[in-house]
């Protein structure tokens, strides 16, 4: 079982004992087989969860966020791990462990939130997202500052992307990169995925690879299986456009030809449209009668 450790939320209330982010210390570069930087700045791209110095409420929930979505105000929560061939354990510490973690000054954090609150009183969202458009917030955050939590945040979705996937570490590069930007972008919601992840971890399981074919047929199925779960997803109807770079890393040929890669994608999330040609006027018909 991995060490627990009483947090403390921004609030000061106590959370529950949960996994301690030791992991996070613990990680080295050379864990993963794609480039952590790449991974950091797709996800701090204004096409992906954009880059916003400056304290900023959700869209949906108002909660504060900064950076590429990095949540100032979430509480340490225990998110046990369900699957028993599976002993890497999820991390879920709070936003003040995390931005301990990343080296900034827990004073700091309180400071954000508390001119958060009384903005956010002040101002109503449509005005703050329109700071945000005019880039006219004032910064709380350095660029340095910034990256350094990107970066802890980012860790963190990597040790729950083995968590969640039992050969992580026998994935290709893309397929290890795409899952850690998965459970990056939706968090404990990636639980909702259930086929996702059964066809995931499939190639684990000897009954599911019973049938007379080969390995590589074996394997050629699943991918394509990860693949359907992921295309018939809400979450790709609502970005098709992300979705499709996404899904199309999972291809286990994806290194060979990216574009093509993708191209297959999209062209299942977004068919071309088709143009009925109109029917000819009647002109044509005067000329029968």
């Amino acid at each position: 079982m991995p060490a627990t450790s009483a947090s403390i939320a921004p609030n000061g209330d106590p959370s529950p004992l949960v996994p301690s982010p030791q992991l996070l210390f613990d990680f080295k570069d050379s864990d993963i087989k794609f480039n952590l930087r790449t991974l950091m700045d797709t996800l701090r791209d204004s096409q992906h969860e954009g880059w916003v110095l400056a304290a900023y409420p959700d869209p949906k929930t108002s909660r504060p966020l900064i950076g590429a979505g990095f949540g100032l105000d979430v509480v340490a929560t225990e998110h046990p791990q369900r699957d028993p061939l599976n002993p890497h354990p999820f991390v879920e510490p709070s936003s003040a462990q995390l931005w301990q973690a990343a080296g900034l000054n827990p004073e700091q954090l309180q400071r954000i939130l508390d001119k958060f609150d009384r903005d956010l009183e002040a101002w109503s969202k449509k005005r703050y997202r329109k700071k945000i458009r005019t880039h006219t917030l004032q910064p709380d955050l350095t660029e340095e500052e910034a990256t350094r939590l990107l970066r802890i945040s980012t860790i963190q979705a990597v040790e729950n992307a083995r968590a969640y996937c039992r050969d992580f570490d026998q994935l290709t590069a893309p397929q290890q990169m795409a899952l850690s930007q998965l459970v990056f972008q939706m968090g404990v919601n990636l639980e909702e995925f259930v086929q996702f992840l059964g066809a995931i971890n499939s190639g684990n399981n000897p009954t599911e690879l019973s049938q007379p074919v080969s390995t590589f047929e074996s394997e050629d199925a699943r991918w394509k299986t990860v693949q359907r779960t992921l295309i018939e997803s809400e979450w790709a109807r609502r970005y098709s456009r992300r979705a499709a770079t996404v899904i199309a890393m999972f291809d286990p040929d994806y290194l060979q030809d990216p574009r093509g890669a993708e191209r297959r994608v999209d062209a299942i999330l977004r068919p071309p449209v088709k143009h009925h040609r109109k029917k000819a006027h009647s002109q044509s018909k005067r000329k029968l009668a």
